[in-house]
């Protein structure tokens, strides 16, 4: 069997074609400076391609999809180049089972199993089963450590590994497809229905939450309008070293996040939006108040950049696409709280909530109707903890507000989804929505 092998900047989507097709030549010149380019592997006289490799080395990620017949993907493979040059990491894996000829790509009712392997050697096979009982089956890979690695072979020598799928018994030869002219040429951006390397989770417009008067939307409810923060308090942060965590959670090793800011007392605030529902046991049009965030400002200079705070673990060469990295919490509970006096501050707040110790000095309910419910200070560092209410339980991101000049402004926590922006009454959109 014979195989073409062509190559493009990009693969687009949407028409399942490559995009902007450059020679074998250009390709190795991209592969050797680490830009994006995608390889396509094509049989004669099959309209749909076998498979398409996505290669961009400086964000250390190559891609394998396998399409069939139809021309739907069926297996997905994401590898990353780590600090062994000469091997790729098997990262995460989605596989398909279409079960009928007509059976649109993705669609919801299709079988998959996904595989998500962690750096510590953890990971997690998530089977999706439909038909009778349906529901997904989680359970550990069982890969071994030489399964879990592949070596990264040398620019034109990558075999077809999707070979066994399309069920070739011998070896294909590969012959170079035929570079066809493009109108566009140059190196301009790809199309947005164009492939792109895996980004994690975005910050989103999260200046405006705190902007009275901007209008957003949750998905559910079609206007919400930003209202003037709401100041609760301040902490003091002496050490320089801000906690965000979830002070719920085993901290053997400390708090999850921390962040360095100038030894100070800070104001902590909440964003809040207003809007309108129909509520329905008392039939009537009811208007509401609810924080969206909660806050601890360090400077009233508006952030230029938000940035995803990272744990000591958390590789971001490893995440995948809109992966989030934050603190965890089984009780709904963030806390700020100042990192160098973290041991005495959490005992407190374990003694005063969950021992429900009376009369402890150092400890407080905070009753004021805001999102934050407990307050602990350490009499010998000065240091103290201020808790505050999430939505439910899971991994909450801490977003890291800094100005031009670098420099930390605020750090905030969404207590809901970041909303969308809409646009201004005029009609005309914001400056964070262009």
């Amino acid at each position: 069997m014979v195989v073409e092998v062509g190559y493009a900047q990009a693969w687009d989507l949407e028409a399942c074609a490559p995009w902007r097709p450059i020679s074998a030549e250009e390709a190795r010149e991209r592969d050797a400076a680490g830009l994006p380019y995608v390889v396509v592997y094509q049989e004669p006289g099959r309209e749909a391609p076998l498979e398409v490799r996505l290669v961009s080395w400086r964000d250390h990620y190559v891609g394998l999809w396998v399409y069939d017949a139809q021309g739907r993907r069926t297996y997905d493979l994401d590898m990353r180049l780590l600090d062994d040059p000469s091997r790729l990491r098997r990262r995460y894996s989605v596989g398909w089972s279409y079960t009928d000829p007509e059976m649109a790509e993705f669609d919801k009712a299709c079988p998959r199993i996904t595989v998500d392997l962690f750096p510590d050697g953890r990971g997690r096979r998530t089977e999706e089963r439909q038909g009778q009982g349906g529901g997904s089956y989680v359970t550990s890979p069982g890969l071994r450590d030489d399964e879990r690695w592949m070596d990264r072979p040398a620019f034109g020598e990558w075999p077809l590994l999707s070979a066994q799928v399309h069920g070739l018994i011998e070896p294909p030869g590969f012959e170079a497809a035929e570079v066809a002219e493009t109108a566009e040429p140059g190196d301009g951006h790809a199309p947005a229905t164009c492939w792109r390397p895996p980004r994690p989770a975005q910050p989103g417009p999260i200046n405006e939450l705190f902007r009275p008067g901007v209008r957003v939307t949750d998905g559910y409810h079609p206007e919400m309008t930003v209202v003037e923060p709401r100041r609760v308090g301040t902490l003091r942060v002496p050490s320089g070293l801000l906690a965000v965590s979830g002070p719920d959670i085993d901290h053997g090793d400390g708090p999850r996040i921390t962040v360095p800011v100038p030894p100070g007392e800070y104001v902590l605030d909440e964003a809040r939006v207003r809007f309108s529902y129909h509520c329905e046991w008392r039939d009537a049009e009811v208007t509401t108040t609810e924080p969206t965030a909660v806050r601890l400002l360090v400077s009233e200079t508006p952030a230029a950049n938000w940035e995803m705070a990272l744990g000591p673990d958390d590789d971001p060469r490893l995440f995948i696409e809109q992966q989030i990295a934050g603190f965890d919490t089984d009780g709904a509970t963030g806390c700020f709280a100042d990192a160098g006096a973290w041991d005495p501050l959490i005992a407190l707040f374990e003694r005063g909530l969950i021992r429900g110790e009376s009369d402890l000095d150092g400890y407080e309910d905070i009753d004021d109707g805001s999102m934050f419910m407990q307050r602990t200070w350490d009499e010998a560092s000065g240091g103290e903890l201020m808790s505050f209410a999430t939505t439910g339980d899971g991994t909450y991101p801490v977003w890291v507000g800094r100005s031009e000049a670098g420099e930390v402004i605020g750090v905030v926590v969404l207590v809901e989804g970041m909303p969308e922006l809409l646009p201004e009454r005029d009609g005309t959109p914001t400056d964070a929505a262009v």
